[in-house]
């Protein structure tokens, strides 16, 4: 029902328009990474899609092995002089488990691994910087094991992938709260 081959495609340009800027995130199952990044006031698109293995254009069913190296990610594109990097690290940092390798809540294997994904040397030194601000909080008990890389190609996923939150709303719901995602994210942040 979803086989919808991206055999032709190409990845996403990694050239903004002036005034813009990309910050690409992984944060396990994407369909619960948009809906944060795109309440941000300053943040023009998002895209979930894949990156960072060796696959040219690697589908969905690919990616769900684990054996393509990549991994579920949103690229944000924002107005730089509306929303900071620092800040969308920050609502990052506030929807993951840091702490957990290879595995977000339901989701296990390399392709939900936690991950930053920088496009320029600024962005590489403000999440190492993050990180570090992160560390420091003292909120977890285990060591934060997200990784911090440079952005790799980026494919964007099948189309029924981008915005599910919208399209299929009770879908969404029922996968999000039944994750633990939502109950992890309130004990860690709202304590």
């Amino acid at each position: 029902m979803f086989s919808e081959s991206n055999s032709a495609k190409t990845p996403l340009p990694d050239i903004a328009q002036p005034g813009q800027a990309f910050a690409t995130f992984a944060g396990g199952c994407f369909w619960c990474m948009q809906p944060p990044f795109d309440e941000i006031e300053g943040v023009l698109k998002t895209q979930v899609g894949y990156t960072g293995g060796p696959r040219p254009a690697p589908t969905y069913e690919q990616i769900c092995t684990g054996a393509t190296g990549h991994a579920e990610a949103i690229r944000i594109t924002y107005d730089t002089s509306r929303v900071s990097y620092l800040d969308l690290l920050k609502t990052f940092w506030r929807n993951i488990d840091p702490t957990t390798k290879n595995r977000q809540f339901y989701d296990s294997g390399t392709q939900y691994r936690t991950s930053v994904f920088y496009h320029n040397e600024e962005q590489h030194q403000e999440a190492e910087s993050s990180k570090s601000e992160l560390e420091a909080l003292g909120r977890f008990t285990s060591p934060i094991v997200t990784e911090i890389v440079p952005a790799a190609p980026f494919w964007e996923a099948e189309d029924y992938h981008q915005q599910y939150y919208v399209k299929c709303p009770l879908r969404y719901q029922s996968y999000s709260s039944g994750s633990g995602r939502k109950d992890y994210l309130k004990r860690t942040w709202e304590t």
